[in-house]
């Protein structure tokens, strides 16, 4: 009696081992670097940081040339001109901040526009990965590249050069 219910016990495992769940990995930064368009946004990006840095150090250049100039102009400078100066290159220094702060800060029209232009990127990504995980049965799709606790997965598991082409950029 005991050997029959230790062997349905072990058939009970077995069959539900057999059952386990399937799972893959993804390295989305390989399949982003395989992608023209994230390439090209990433260019566009660039530019328009680049630009608005430009901006930025325009303002601060201004700040720093009149606090040159107030230097200089110190000794000629009644203590009410003297005051109103400070305030003016306190003000420019501020105006600069809030500039930096617009476009760079934590919602700034940087993170904005990089929001923007990867969302549509991303959607389809997700969507490719979506319906390769329905049609193969997998319930669980890790990113490897934000998996931080993963020390060692199997290439053969790695379905990332699928994604690329269900997304048309075949490897």
């Amino acid at each position: 009696m005991k050997r029959m219910f230790l062997i349905s016990c072990l058939l009970a495992v077995c069959a539900w081992a057999g059952n386990a769940q399937k799972y893959a990995l993804i390295d989305m930064e390989y399949i982003l670097k395989n992608i023209p368009a994230y390439e090209m946004t990433n260019e566009q990006l660039s530019q328009v940081s680049k630009k608005w840095q430009n901006e930025v150090e325009a303002l601060q250049q201004e700040a720093q040339n009149m606090y040159k100039t107030y230097q200089s102009d110190l000794v000629f400078l009644s203590a009410e001109m003297k005051s109103q100066r400070e305030e003016e290159i306190v003000k420019k220094e501020q105006e600069a901040q809030d500039l930096k702060r617009k476009y760079f800060g934590a919602d700034g029209e940087l993170y904005k526009k990089r929001a923007s232009l990867m969302k549509p990127i991303q959607d389809e990504i997700y969507n490719a990965v979506k319906e390769i995980a329905e049609d193969k049965g997998y319930q669980i799709v890790v990113d490897r590249a934000s998996a931080m606790s993963i020390i060692f997965a199997s290439p053969k598991i790695d379905i990332s050069n699928e994604v690329l082409a269900k997304l048309g950029y075949s490897k």
